[in-house]
């Protein structure tokens, strides 16, 4: 108790910076996942995406972020095997490794999981830190085979949903009539699968605990409601005359729906990932407040404020390199194509939580994008911005623990 008792002060504080830091990274490399598509496509410019993300990242972290987080991730470490002190080390060791990692991953514009950096770096401070028993390595395989069957699946759902623009709208002989008919079924989709996403997966924290058949009723509102104002914004724009100019309309029609996935995701995001920078913190907390280790604590709401502003500051200042590589780098996005890749990320992820699989947002989004590049030919896809983004998928958790290791030893050095 006599660490708590000298330091608690220093401590609080370092984790804050710490905890900003991991939540700066979060914004500066994973929004992009929110982002990236609206971006490249043209839907929007970087400086509008930048400032939806802002606002419902912001609205997703503080209203949907977690009053209840299950701080030791995901039940990798076993909280038994490790005392008050070297979970506070360990916090702080892993906070500050994965805002590293993410820092790296963000000035070389590479999109990585900010929830496998964060596992990464429990997991190396656990296992050198307290013993190799502490972690829960069966724990660990799921987060392997997340990095296969997310982009996968992500990809297969794109690949689909583009063959469908492409048969009910693109290759038709009047493609703007038939964009007019259709895509009002595409916008009830985002609108009910993302509501079920946020309802599913954001609102539990808040205490809204709702049943399955209310979310399901309240996903089909939104799902009208999304659809009555799209074609309201639908009906603003005029056909022009035929050949390319005619699609370009049609491509005007699918930036509308673009705008709507691009809010959903950015809320969506925000409620799920803000956990990845406000758990440890609140673990932190948690210790130096009682001098006990509790499986799960409560988040008060000035980490949550905390993790919310240090998104919004990364994304603020560096999003704009990963969006970059995630909407031009990988292969040519239009409205259209954007849209199927991110309807798809939407709907892996809302499947998956259901099923209780862990996936990376951004592992599932950039499978959509592989996916439409595919719908398209191989000769669309960008390998060697492939290669690069696949590598430093897999270098993300051993450096996340190589990091975590050599931070939980200084602080152990240090405050012992």
């Amino acid at each position: 108790m006599t660490l708590i008792a000298e330091y608690g002060t220093i401590l609080l504080v370092l984790a804050c910076l710490f905890g900003f830091f991991m939540a700066w990274g979060v914004g500066a490399n994973d929004v992009a996942n929110a982002m990236g598509t609206s971006v490249g496509s043209r839907a929007l410019t970087i400086k509008q995406a930048i400032i939806i993300a802002m606002v419902f990242e912001f609205l997703g972290a503080y209203l949907a972020g977690g009053s209840v987080t299950q701080t030791i991730r995901s039940g990798i470490v076993d909280s038994s095997m490790i005392t008050p002190d070297q979970m506070i080390f360990g916090m702080l060791a892993a906070l500050l490794a994965a805002g590293t990692w993410l820092l790296i991953a963000s000035l070389k514009g590479w999109p990585v999981s900010t929830t496998h950096s964060i596992i990464g770096a429990v997991i190396g401070f656990a296992a050198v830190g307290v013993s190799v028993e502490a972690v829960h390595w069966a724990g660990v395989v799921p987060i392997v085979s997340s990095w296969i069957i997310s982009p996968l699946l992500a990809g297969s759902i794109s690949f689909m949903i583009f063959v469908t623009v492409h048969k009910l709208i693109l290759d038709t002989d009047e493609p703007f009539a038939n964009a007019k008919r259709y895509i009002p079924l595409y916008m009830f989709a985002v609108g009910f699968i993302i509501a079920m996403m946020t309802l599913t997966k954001g609102l539990k924290h808040v205490g809204l605990n709702l049943s399955v058949l209310e979310s399901f009723g309240l996903a089909v509102l939104s799902g009208v409601m999304v659809t009555v104002i799209g074609v309201a914004l639908m009906s603003r724009i005029k056909d022009e005359s035929s050949g390319k100019s005619h699609l370009n309309s049609v491509e005007r029609v699918f930036a509308i729906l673009m705008i709507f996935t691009a809010c959903a995701m950015a809320f969506a995001h925000g409620s799920n990932d803000v956990a990845n920078a406000v758990g440890p913190l609140a673990a932190i907390a948690g210790v130096l407040q009682s001098g006990e280790i509790h499986a799960q604590s409560t988040v008060p709401g000035w980490v949550l404020l905390l993790g919310a502003l240090g998104i919004v500051v990364g994304l603020a200042t560096y999003g704009y390199r990963v969006i970059a590589t995630i909407g031009r780098h990988i292969t040519e996005l239009t409205p259209s194509r954007g849209f199927a890749a991110e309807l798809a990320a939407a709907s892996t992820v809302v499947g998956a939580s259901g099923l209780g699989l862990p996936v990376s947002t951004t592992h599932t989004l950039v499978g959509a994008i592989l996916g439409v590049g595919m719908a398209r030919g191989i000769a669309a896809l960008n390998l060697r911005v492939i290669g690069t983004i696949f590598t430093s998928w897999v270098v993300t958790l051993p450096a996340g623990a190589i990091l975590s290791i050599i931070y939980f030893l200084i602080f152990s050095a240090i405050f012992s």
